[in-house]
């Protein structure tokens, strides 16, 4: 095996030394780090170090350099070893920088400085084993290096969302400073992290140094409500979320000589990708004016009550009020907007998420209902949605409106969640259609459509008629992919933005059918068949002709029409329930 290196580029000495011994650090003595103060002395060492037989599978450059650039460099060093990986390391290099770098040399990822030496290690750690699996993919089977170069492609697209998404957390520091509710944060140790405009006010003070969890109702001046007792730090909301609680409490106040502010404070805990908690969150509000009010209803119940006993108004009453307004407003969204009651929401109100999107839609509905009456419409309508409804809970989904027959569901917590709910629904639709088909009523198919991407949730309407409501292209294009259900013959798709935030794919019989085009979109998009709730002698068959299926698939793309129909013809005799395969034979005809 050939010896491999990782070169490192900076005008400045110092930072190449500190830069060196981290990466020493990471990588142990599986690599040799060289560097490099120049790009052309870069350009040098990589091509002497190739002639020599070395690889050179990863390269780190700064980006303001004299003479040369590093997008420059990459461009170049792209040229001569176009497998390498590139990361532009560098605190000055704006978004056109980064597209260069992006666009002419398959840029890997961007890290600002000074860089956290975490980031640094795990990003150089992914970037050489992302360069052995590549390389070692591309060992193993030729024929998929043009299906490895779009993987390539996803990779500089994913850059390039990294770099944006440095951007919206700028934004999203921004927006927490605007916030009118308080924010504060706490790093895993119980240290003070951050604190925004509006706790300041709170508290009378921001980010206090060395703050450890067991000081901050000294130091903040937190007590009991109604007390001169400080308040338990170990109750404190946000050190219980630093043990994994979700909690929440209204009984603190904080004391600002003799000002009292009685808060309500929000806590949850945060969590890395192996599941270990890096910070607890909490949000407080001052709730002066709601317990005024509280009491100004109170008083205002009272008296009505003495006037006229018949107006008598009961906790149960009232509550039976909030659960019946939350089958019409998901209690979710309000939360996503940061309000207590549907009385809080205004309209335009809006917040920015990333959340997975569910369309799903029962198929030739129209000529369904023209068999029933307006009633039994309705009657089948809910009692279909009565099946579906639950599953989309269960997996920590909410509704977000009814579009007729169709279904348009939120997730929030994960793309998993999504795609577990959609293949729940096909399970269950086949129970389902059992029973109606023992009532003598004909089966029920459904398409359903799964995309991820952020979306802007929030409010819409006028003055007296205003709707919750999500949108944004990643909305649009999760009910355009529900639609191609129908195009494929299969029933359910998700597009590759929903399988790359997937957990783990091969928990899941899914395979990719084609890259399109969608309807009113100018990308491209790979899209994946999910087929766990297929009849199982056809997912049997499906997944015995997989690779097959990939192969033909790969020729269809180069466009070797023949030899691809010859594998597809393959692929409909060991599974002839495979729709799909079907259709590729026809296009290869």
């Amino acid at each position: 095996m050939k010896q491999q290196v990782i070169v490192c580029v900076d005008d400045d000495n110092t930072v190449l030394k500190s830069l060196k011994a981290e990466l020493q650090e990471a990588v142990g003595n599986a690599y040799l780090i060289e560097i490099a103060e120049s790009g052309e002395e870069a350009l040098e060492l990589i091509e002497e170090l190739l002639s020599d037989g070395y690889e050179v599978p990863l390269i780190i450059s700064d980006h303001i350099m004299p003479e040369m650039k590093g997008d420059e460099l990459l461009k170049q060093v792209h040229r001569i070893s176009p497998k390498t990986i590139k990361i532009m390391l560098t605190g000055q290099a704006d978004i056109e920088a980064v597209g260069n770098a992006i666009k002419n040399a398959n840029l890997y990822r961007y890290i600002a400085k000074p860089w956290q030496q975490e980031d640094l290690s795990l990003t150089v750690k992914e970037a050489v084993n992302s360069y052995l699996q590549n390389k070692l993919l591309a060992s193993q089977n030729a024929q998929l290096q043009q299906m490895n170069q779009e993987l390539a492609d996803l990779n500089r697209e994913q850059a390039l969302l990294i770099t944006q998404l440095h951007e919206n957390e700028n934004r999203l520091t921004q927006f927490l400073e605007a916030m009118p509710i308080g924010v504060g944060v706490l790093d895993a140790d119980g240290q003070v992290y951050y604190i925004n405009r509006k706790a300041k006010e709170i508290f009378g003070k921001g980010v206090v140094p060395d703050t450890s969890a067991e000081q901050l109702s000294e130091v903040y001046q937190t007590y009991k409500a109604g007390t001169n007792q400080e308040y338990p730090p170990e109750n404190l909301p946000i050190v219980r979320a630093l043990n994994g609680e979700n909690s929440t409490a209204d009984d603190i106040e904080v004391h600002q000589g003799e000002k009292i502010i009685p808060v309500e404070i929000f806590a949850t805990p945060i969590y890395d990708k192996q599941g270990n908690i890096v910070y607890a969150i909490n949000t407080l509000q001052d709730i002066t004016e709601r317990q005024e009010a509280e009491a100004e209803r109170k008083k205002f119940i009272e008296e009505l009550f003495e006037v006229n006993c018949s107006l008598e108004i009961s906790l149960e009453a009232e509550l039976e009020i909030a659960e019946a307004t939350s089958r019409f407003v998901p209690n979710q969204f309000l939360s996503f907007l940061g309000c207590d009651s549907i009385v809080d929401i205004k309209l335009g109100e809006a917040v920015e998420l990333e959340m997975s999107i569910l369309f799903s839609d029962i198929r030739d509905f129209t000529t369904l209902s023209e068999q029933m009456t307006p009633q039994e419409n309705f009657k089948f309508i809910n009692s279909y949605l009565s099946y579906m409804e639950p599953l989309i809970v269960e997996n920590q989904g909410f509704i977000d409106k009814y579009i007729g027959d169709a279904i348009m569901a939120l997730f929030s917590e994960s793309a998993d969640n999504a795609v577990k709910a959609g293949i729940a629904m096909l399970h269950t639709l086949a129970e389902y259609n059992q029973q109606r088909a023992s009532m003598g009523y004909v089966p029920v198919q459904i398409g359903v459509g799964i995309n991820t991407g952020s979306l802007m949730l929030g409010t819409v309407g006028g003055r007296n008629r205003m709707d919750g409501t999500v949108i944004g292209d990643a909305v649009n294009l999760a009910a355009r992919i529900e639609s191609l259900t129908k195009n494929y013959g299969v029933s359910l798709l998700i597009t590759q933005h929903t399988f790359d935030r997937l957990t783990n794919p091969a928990d899941h019989a899914i395979r990719v059918i084609d890259r399109v085009q969608v309807k009113g979109k100018s990308e491209w998009v790979t899209v994946y068949e999910v087929f766990d709730a297929d009849l199982p002698f056809v997912k049997a068959g499906k997944l015995a002709t997989l690779q097959l299926f990939a192969e033909a698939l790969f020729l269809y793309n180069m466009n070797s029409f023949r030899e691809s129909g010859g594998l597809f013809a393959d692929c409909l005799r060991q599974n002839p329930g495979d729709k799909v395969a079907r259709i590729y034979l026809d296009r290869c005809s």
